[in-house]
C-alpha cells in the first residue's frame, strides 16, 4: 500500500502516485509505460500469478495489492485516496465500470482512465463523474494497422477542429528533387518531422527523428523527408479516373475465360460448407440435361415439341399425363417414367436445398458484397473488433479491399460493402487474389494463427508487405527476427501509451506509427503550474523533442490561419490551447520539465549592421527569436560586434542568424567550445 509518509502528503502524493487495476496484457503495459515517466505505481490484481506478459514486470511495480478492485476495502489498502490517477484496464467491461464508481466516491479529484466500448455510457459518466475519459484498446490501433498496410508513404492521418492532417513519407527521386535547403520546407502548410539522408541507419527510437538536421542542408537524391501536412479531405479521397474504372474493369476481368475457369476451380475446392453448393449445381445440370434429353426423344415420338410434358415429368406428373402418351412405344413410355422417378430425386434436392436455404438465413436478405479485388487490394484476415475497425478506417480511405473470416457463422450483415471471404487458411487465401496483393494484414485474436497466417501468405506472395498483430512482447522480436520485411504491431502496447499519457491530464486525439514507434497526437491546455508554461515553442521543440503543429490562444474560439504549423517566435501562455505530436518520452520530459532533447550549444556572432535601419530591425528580430526584453536586444545591437550571451538550440541559432541577414546585419550561428 502506499505509505503513510507520502498518505500524510497530499500534494506530494497526488502527483507521484497512480494506481492501476488489473495486470492482465494491457494492465502490464500500462504500468510500464507509467514507469516511463518516473511515477510510482501501486497495482490491485485479483490473483497473484507467477506468469507475466512482460519480463521484469514485476520489478517495476511499487506496490502490489491482491484483491478485487471493487471493493472499497482494497482501494483503500491501495491508497487510492491519495492517487493523482487511476487506471482502470482488466478485461471485464462491468468490473470497470463498478470500479470507476467506487474509485470516485473515495478519491473526487483523482483522473480516471477506463477501458471501456460502451461509448454513450462513457459520455454520460463523464459527464456526471468528472475528470473521466474512457478509451476501447481495439479501436486504438485500427489507423496504425491500416496505415501500415497502405504502404503509399501515408504514415498518418488525423482531423483536428475539421481540418485533415497527413503525415508523409518521401523519397526523393531525380524528378522531385527540391531545389532548396530543409528550413524552406517548414511553413503555415507544412512541417518537417524527420530527414534521412540516403543510406543513413534507422535510429532506434522514433524521437531521435524529431529535428536531426541542419537547417541549411538540401536534400539529394534518395534521401528520406517525413513531413505533417494540412490537406483537403475530399481531395486526398477523390478517386482517380483509374480508380473510377476500377469497379467495371474487375468486372469485365472475371468475365474472361481464364479467369471464369479459375474461378470455377476455387470454388470447387472448397469444402464443408459448400459441399451443400455442390449438390445444387450436380443437381441442377443434371436436371437440364434430363430436361434436354426428354424433349429431343418424346418430341421425336410425339411429332411435335414436347418441353412442356418433360417438365411435368420432371415434376412427377406421369400419372396426368400418361393417357395423353398412350401412342407412345414400350421403350418411350419407359423413359417417361425413368424422367419422373430421375426428376423426384433431382429436383426433390433443390426443393430441400432452396427451403434449408430459406429457413437459415432467417428471412434476413442481406446485399451482395462485392466481387474480390483483382490486384492492388488489400486482404484483411480476422474480422473481430479490431479487424471491423481496420476494415471500417481503410474504407473511409477508399482502399480496395477484401476481408477474410475463420468464423463459418460470421453475421453477414458486419461492413455488407467490403468483399469477404469465409472458410480456413488454405481454402481462403486461395480466393482472395494473394499473388497480386500489395499487402496482408493478419489481424484475429489468435496470435498463433496470426503467425502461420503470415508465414502462409509470405510464401504464397514474397512481396506483399505484411501487417501482424502480435500482442506478446517476446514473440514480437522473435517474429521480427524470422519476418524481418513485416510490422508487427502490438494492440495492447500501443493502446497503454495512450492510456499512460491520458492518465497525465493530456488528451490523446490520435496516434499513428514511425518504423515501429507510436507517436501520440496530444492536446495541451496551458495551465499556471505546467512546464510549458512562457515559454516559446522553440524550446518546447527542442527542449522536450515535440512537434507542435496548433498553437491556439485563449481568446480564440477556432484556430486562424496562422495558429497552424505555428512559429518557434511564439510564446505559451495560461489558457492556450497547444497540439503537438510526440512519442511517450516526450510527454514523459514535459511531465517532468527536462527540457534535456537537445542541447543548448551554439552562439549568435553578430559583427555588423548595413545601417541604422538594419540595426533597429535586427533588434527586433533578436526579441523575437529569443524573447528576450526589446530594450535589452536594442542594447545590444549598439555594441557590435559582438557574440549574444544567450545560448540557443543549433536549429534555433540558424533561424536568428538567417533572420538577421534578410535584416542586412552580418551573422552566423557558432557552436560553443566544449569546457
Amino acid at each position: 500500500m502506499v505509505p503513510s509518509s507520502v498518505s500524510n502528503s497530499s500534494s506530494e502524493a497526488n502527483s507521484n502516485w497512480f494506481l492501476v487495476c488489473g495486470l492482465g496484457r494491457l494492465g502490464q503495459h500500462c504500468l510500464a509505460a507509467l514507469k516511463e515517466f518516473g511515477v510510482k505505481v501501486v497495482a490491485i490484481e485479483q490473483n497473484h500469478t507467477h506468469r507475466w506478459e512482460l519480463p521484469n514486470i514485476e520489478s517495476l511495480i511499487d506496490e502490489l495489492v491482491i484483491g478485487d478492485c471493487r471493493q472499497n476495502q482494497t482501494l483503500e489498502q491501495a491508497g487510492v485516496r491519495h492517487c493523482r490517477a487511476v487506471l482502470i484496464a482488466t478485461s471485464n467491461e462491468q468490473t470497470n465500470i463498478e470500479t470507476a464508481l467506487a474509485v470516485r466516491q473515495l478519491n473526487p479529484e483523482a483522473r480516471l482512465v477506463v477501458r471501456s466500448t460502451k461509448t454513450n455510457l462513457n459520455r454520460l459518466l463523464s459527464q456526471q463523474l468528472g475528470n473521466y475519459i474512457a478509451y476501447d484498446p481495439s479501436q486504438l490501433s485500427t489507423s496504425a494497422f491500416g496505415l501500415a498496410a497502405m504502404d503509399l508513404g501515408t504514415l498518418g492521418f488525423f482531423s483536428i477542429d475539421g481540418q485533415r492532417l497527413r503525415v508523409e513519407l518521401r523519397q526523393l527521386g531525380d524528378r522531385d528533387l527540391p531545389k532548396r535547403p530543409l528550413h524552406d520546407f517548414n511553413n503555415r502548410q507544412q512541417r518537417l518531422l524527420a530527414y534521412l539522408p540516403a543510406g543513413s541507419a534507422i535510429p532506434i527510437k522514433a524521437s531521435d527523428y524529431f529535428y536531426q538536421w541542419q537547417e541549411e542542408t538540401r536534400p539529394q537524391r534518395d534521401d528520406t523527408l517525413i513531413y505533417v501536412e494540412k490537406v483537403d479531405y475530399l481531395s486526398v479521397l477523390a478517386p482517380t479516373p483509374a480508380a473510377q474504372t476500377s469497379r467495371w474493369q474487375s468486372a469485365l476481368q472475371q468475365l474472361t475465360w481464364p479467369a471464369l475457369k479459375r474461378q470455377f476451380r476455387q470454388f470447387w475446392q472448397l469444402n464443408f460448407q459448400q459441399q451443400v453448393q455442390r449438390v445444387a449445381i450436380v443437381s441442377g445440370l443434371i436436371v437440364l440435361l434430363l430436361l434436354g434429353l426428354g424433349a429431343v426423344l418424346l418430341g421425336d415420338g410425339l411429332g411435335r415439341p414436347a418441353i412442356f410434358e418433360v417438365i411435368i415429368l420432371l415434376l412427377g406428373g406421369f400419372a396426368d399425363l400418361f393417357g395423353d402418351l398412350q401412342d407412345l412405344s414400350w421403350p418411350l413410355q419407359a423413359f417417361a417414367l425413368g424422367l419422373t422417378l430421375a426428376g423426384t430425386a433431382f429436383v426433390g434436392v433443390l426443393y430441400a436445398l432452396l427451403t434449408e436455404a430459406l429457413l437459415s438465413s432467417k428471412f434476413q436478405f442481406v446485399k451482395r458484397r462485392p466481387p474480390v479485388p483483382q490486384q492492388g487490394h488489400i486482404i484483411i484476415i480476422g474480422l473481430g473488433r479490431v479487424g471491423q475497425g481496420i476494415a471500417s478506417f481503410l474504407q473511409e480511405l477508399r482502399q480496395s479491399l477484401v476481408a477474410v473470416s475463420f468464423n463459418l457463422e460470421f453475421d453477414q450483415s458486419i461492413l455488407p460493402d467490403l468483399p469477404l471471404v469465409i472458410g480456413n487458411i488454405q481454402t481462403a487465401l486461395t480466393q482472395v487474389n494473394l499473388a497480386t496483393a500489395k499487402s496482408v494484414v493478419v489481424a484475429s485474436d489468435d496470435e498463433i494463427l496470426n503467425l502461420e497466417t503470415a508465414l502462409t501468405a509470405k510464401a504464397l506472395n514474397p512481396n506483399c508487405r505484411l501487417v501482424i498483430r502480435i500482442a506478446g512482447q517476446q514473440l514480437s522480436q522473435n517474429i521480427s527476427q524470422l519476418l524481418p520485411a513485416a510490422q508487427t504491431i502490438g494492440a495492447s502496447s500501443v493502446a497503454a501509451e495512450v492510456l499512460a499519457g491520458a492518465a497525465f491530464g493530456e488528451n490523446i486525439l490520435s496516434i499513428f506509427r514511425l518504423y515501429n514507434q507510436t507517436i501520440l497526437v496530444t492536446e495541451y491546455r496551458i495551465e499556471a503550474d505546467d512546464t510549458l508554461h512562457g515559454l516559446l515553442l522553440a524550446e518546447v521543440s527542442y527542449g522536450y523533442g515535440i512537434v507542435p503543429i496548433l498553437h491556439q490562444h485563449s481568446a480564440q474560439s477556432t484556430p486562424e490561419v496562422s495558429d497552424w504549423m505555428p512559429s518557434h517566435t511564439r510564446q505559451v501562455k495560461v489558457g492556450d490551447r497547444l497540439i503537438v505530436l510526440a512519442t511517450i518520452n516526450g510527454l514523459r520530459r514535459v511531465e517532468l520539465g527536462e527540457r534535456s532533447y537537445l542541447p543548448k550549444r551554439w552562439r549568435v556572432y553578430v559583427e555588423k549592421a548595413l545601417n541604422e535601419d538594419a540595426a533597429f530591425d535586427g533588434a527586433n528580430a533578436i526579441a523575437r527569436v529569443t524573447g528576450c526584453d526589446l530594450h535589452q536586444a536594442r542594447e545590444a545591437m549598439r555594441h557590435l560586434p559582438q557574440t549574444l550571451p544567450q545560448s540557443f538550440y543549433e536549429q534555433q541559432a540558424e533561424r536568428l542568424a538567417r533572420d538577421l541577414k534578410k535584416a542586412m546585419v552580418s551573422a552566423r550561428a557558432i557552436a560553443e567550445q566544449p569546457d
